[in-house]
């Protein structure tokens, strides 16, 4: 999975192409983790290019999360596919995590 980093203003994107899985999850952590680090607080994860999510990918998502609202700020998803809204709502996540249309909508104050 490759991740790429882009500020808008007011709010961050981490975009992800691939599989969101155990094995890409501690990457997204820690790409996560350097933005908030570097004083970015309000981030949206664009999963447009994200094929399939997992329980691990779901597991690193809420840590993203954490990160983001323990600095103040949040984390937001935006652009998810049928799978991973499935994931999401299966689990009860959706009420957390919701999935927005873009990374525009995800903070439309910004």
């Amino acid at each position: 999975m490759n991740f790429t980093v882009e500020d808008a203003p007011g709010y961050t994107v981490v975009a992800g192409t691939g599989r969101l899985n155990m094995v890409q999850a501690p990457r997204l952590r820690e790409v996560v983790a350097q933005v908030v680090a570097d004083g970015h607080h309000h981030v949206v994860f664009d999963m447009a290019g994200v094929e399939f999510m997992d329980s691990s990918g779901l597991g690193a998502l809420i840590g993203c999360l954490k990160l983001a609202r323990q600095a103040g700020g949040d984390l937001r998803i935006a652009d998810v596919n049928d799978q991973v809204r499935m994931v999401l709502k299966l689990t009860g996540m959706d009420r957390v995590l919701t999935p927005y249309g873009s990374a525009q909508e995800a903070f439309p104050d910004a």
